[in-house]
C-alpha cells in the first residue's frame, strides 16, 4: 500500500528518520521508459525492500527511512529546532546503549562466519581426479558433483572409473547407504529409498569399500539383476498439508509451507525458500558485496511458518551465506545464494520443504506455476504486504521473453521468464530470493525458480524473470556438501 509522505510532515519529534544502513541498488529507477521500448540493461525492480530499524516497545516509534520532509527548514525551524536537536541526541545515545555491542560483534563476526576464499574458492593440487571417493582439494569440491537423481528419483552417480553419471543396482542397496548418501548431500538422512526399472546396459554395483561417499563405494558392472536400480528420496518435500490456495490473493497458513521471510537488521528485505532441514535458497542480489553488512549472517533472521509479517515466530539464524561466485549483478546471471542455517529446521504443517527438481526437468511454456512473497503488490508501493501473497504464472517460452519487444537478448541460460506477456500477473519489489513453483505429475510442488529481476511490476512485455533451479542444481548441491552438518 502506497504512503502519502506530504501527510507525514513534518514529523514530531519522536519520529525523526534514524539512519540505517543503505537498501542495495540494482540500477536506475524506469521511470518515464516506455513499455514498448526494450530496455538496454535489466532493471532489478523485484529487489530487496528497504529495511527499517525496529526497536523495542519502550523505544520511541521511528519513521520509515526514505519518507522525505520536503522542505527541511520549514520541517526543522525555530524553537522547535533546538528540541528536536536535543532530542536528536538522546536518541543516538539510546541507540549508542542498544545497538552498540550488536553492531560490533557483528563487524568482528564478518571475516569469521563469511569467507568467500574458503566457501567459493577451493584449491586443488594438479593430479586431482573427481569423483574417486577421496578428498583431494582442500575443501573437497572434487566430490561434490558426483551424485544427481533423475525424474522418477533413480540416483545416478558418477564415478572416476567411467566419467559418467550411471544408475546404481538395487542388489546390495540398503538403508545404511541411503541414510549416507543423503548425508553427503546435506540432507541428514534418507526419506524413502525403493527400486526402480533401468534398461541401462551399464550399472553401478555396490561393493565392500571403506568410503565416506557412496562414489567410493561402487564400481562399474554389466549385470544388475532385474534391471533394478536404486531410486532415492532423501526428504519428504513438496506438500502442502493444508491447501486452500486461490489465485492472486493472501495465502493461508499451509499453503506455502517453504515460504521464507528473510530480514535484514530487523525488517523483511527478501524471501527464500526451505530445501532441507539446514538449507535456504535465495537470491545472490540480496547479498550485495559492496556493503559487508549484508554479508554478516548474524545481521539476518529467517522465518518461516508464518502468513503475515505481524505475526513473527521465534526466527532461525544463519550460519553460512553462500553467493554463487559468478553472480553478475550487471547482467544478473547466477542470481542464487544458499544460506546454511545454524541447526535443522522442525518440520510441522505449515513449515515444510519444497522439491528441488530432478537435473532432466524441463518447464514448459505455458506449465501454469505460482510465486509467492511479501513484497509490494503494486509497481512503486512505498512499502511491502503485511500478508504472504500468492499469484499463478505462466512459464514463458525463452524465445519470446527474448524477442526485442520484450527483454531483447537479456534472458540468459540460467534464467527463464513467467507471467503474462499481457502484464497483471507478476512478483514484485519485496519478493526477491522467493520461490516459483510447479506442480508435478506426482502431485509434488518443485522448485523451478528463484525471483530474480523485472523491469516494473506486471507490465506488458515485461513478466518477472527467474534463476533457473534446474541448471543450478549442481552448484546447490555441491554447496550443500560443502556446508553439510
Amino acid at each position: 500500500m502506497e504512503q502519502d509522505q506530504n501527510s507525514d510532515c513534518p514529523p514530531p519529534y519522536y519520529s525523526v528518520v534514524v539512519p540505517t544502513q543503505p537498501p542495495p541498488q540494482y540500477g536506475d529507477v524506469v521511470g518515464a521508459r516506455g513499455m514498448s521500448d526494450p530496455p538496454s540493461e535489466p532493471y532489478y525492480i523485484p529487489q530487496p525492500m528497504a529495511h527499517v530499524v525496529h526497536v523495542s516497545q519502550d523505544a520511541p516509534p521511528r519513521r520509515k527511512k526514505g519518507l522525505s520532509c520536503g522542505n527541511r527548514s520549514r520541517c526543522y525551524g525555530g524553537s522547535g529546532g533546538t528540541t528536536l536537536l536535543l532530542a536528536l541526541l538522546a536518541i543516538a545515545i539510546w541507540l549508542g546503549v542498544r545497538y552498540g555491542p550488536s553492531l560490533v560483534s557483528g563487524s568482528l563476526s564478518s571475516s569469521e562466519a563469511y569467507r568467500p576464499s574458503e566457501m567459493e574458492k577451493d584449491s586443488c593440487p594438479s593430479n586431482t581426479v573427481e569423483c574417486d571417493g577421496r578428498q583431494d582439494c582442500k575443501l573437497g569440491s572434487d566430490e561434490t558433483n558426483c551424485v544427481r537423481f533423475r525424474s522418477n528419483g533413480a540416483l545416478q552417480v558418477k564415478t572416476n572409473g567411467t566419467g559418467n553419471f550411471l544408475p546404481v543396482c538395487y542388489s546390495g542397496w540398503n538403508k545404511s547407504l541411503a541414510d549416507q548418501t543423503c548425508a553427503q548431500l546435506g540432507f541428514r538422512v534418507s526419506y524413502n529409498t525403493s527400486s526402480v526399472k533401468d534398461e541401462s546396459s551399464t550399472t553401478l554395483t555396490v561393493e565392500v569399500k571403506t568410503s565416506n561417499t557412496i562414489q567410493g563405494k561402487v564400481s562399474v558392472n554389466t549385470s544388475c539383476p532385474n534391471k533394478d536400480t536404486v531410486s532415492l528420496q532423501c526428504i519428504n518435500c513438496g506438500r502442502q498439508q493444508l491447501s486452500r490456495i486461490i489465485g492472486g490473493s493472501a495465502a493461508n497458513l499451509g499453503d506455502w509451507p517453504w515460504q521464507v521471510s528473510l530480514h535484514f537488521q530487523n525488517s523483511h528485505t527478501c524471501g527464500g525458500t526451505l530445501i532441507a532441514p539446514d538449507f535456504v535458497v535465495t537470491a545472490a542480489h540480496c547479498f550485495p558485496r559492496k556493503d559487508s553488512s549484508y554479508l554478516v549472517p548474524n545481521n539476518w533472521r529467517v522465518y518461516m511458518g508464518m502468513v503475515s509479517q505481524k505475526m513473527l515466530p521465534r526466527p532461525n539464524m544463519v550460519e553460512k551465506i553462500i553467493v554463487h561466485e559468478r553472480y553478475d549483478d550487471n547482467t544478473n546471471n547466477y542470481d542464487i545464494t544458499l544460506l546454511k542455517l545454524t541447526k535443522s529446521v522442525d518440520y510441522s504443517n505449515n513449515i515444510q520443504p519444497v522439491c528441488l527438481p530432478a537435473y532432466d526437468k524441463t518447464f514448459s511454456p505455458g506449465t501454469r506455476c505460482w510465486t509467492s512473497g511479501f513484497g509490494t503488490t503494486a509497481e512503486g508501493a512505498a512499502s511491502g504486504s503485511t500478508n504472504l501473497m500468492g499469484v499463478t504464472v505462466d512459464i514463458i517460452d525463452s524465445s519470446v521473453c527474448n524477442s526485442n519487444t520484450a527483454y531483447n537478448g537479456q534472458v540468459s541460460q540460467n534464467m527463464f521468464c513467467a507471467g503474462d506477456m499481457k502484464g497483471g500477473k507478476d512478483s514484485c519489489q519485496g519478493d526477491s530470493g522467493g520461490p516459483l513453483v510447479c506442480k508435478d505429475s506426482d502431485q509434488l510442488w518443485y522448485l523451478a525458480g528463484v525471483t530474480s529481476w523485472g523491469v516494473g511490476c506486471g507490465r506488458r512485455n515485461r513478466p518477472g524473470v527467474y534463476s533457473n533451479v534446474s541448471r543450478l542444481l549442481p552448484w546447490v548441491y555441491s554447496k550443500m556438501q560443502q556446508a553439510r552438518p
